[in-house]
């Protein structure tokens, strides 16, 4: 197994999405790179795993969150103070949850294909405005709009490491 890298410290694309047609739009150009293999990553997960991740953590809200997943009382309080920032900015790279295996959930190995597939059918219930039946481990109960936000938002971040 290779070793991880320290995703703080790689290369990162700046992204920003203003709506999930915008992040619909650059999973076709990441998948149409790797196909012409032009898709450079930089970050220690493959294209598939990526999507894989941002789907299972907007699923997550409908089908329920991992033991594991909510941060410690303290985190929790302060990332509570904090949600604007994270609805409107960029999220910290190379940030791990406690307690979690891998420092993370959802990331299981898949194909690209398989992955994109699975955050199309998340993004089209966010789409959808579907009621979520778990609130956010950080933040606690959420608007809609800051829902598809922050979701936006751990987009840029992951895919941020996806160079097409």
């Amino acid at each position: 197994m290779d070793a991880l890298i320290n995703s703080a410290r790689c290369e990162h694309r700046a992204l920003r999405f203003d709506s999930i047609d915008d992040l619909l739009t650059e999973i076709d150009r990441i998948v149409a790179a790797e196909r012409a293999g032009a898709l450079r990553c930089t970050g220690n997960w493959t294209t598939g795993q990526i999507f894989g991740h941002l789907a299972a953590w907007i699923d997550y809200g409908y089908e329920g969150f991992p033991p594991g997943a909510h941060p410690p009382w303290f985190i929790r309080i302060v990332l509570r103070m904090m949600k604007k920032k994270f609805l409107r900015g960029p999220m910290p790279r190379g940030v791990r949850i406690p307690r979690a295996p891998d420092g993370t959930f959802g990331v299981e190995p898949l194909s690209t294909d398989e992955g994109a597939r699975r955050l199309r059918e998340a993004l089209a219930r966010l789409q959808r405005r579907e009621p979520v039946k778990f609130h956010s481990p950080a933040f606690g109960p959420v608007t809609e709009d800051e829902r598809i936000s922050a979701n936006l938002r751990h987009a840029e971040l992951h895919l941020g490491y996806l160079h097409p």
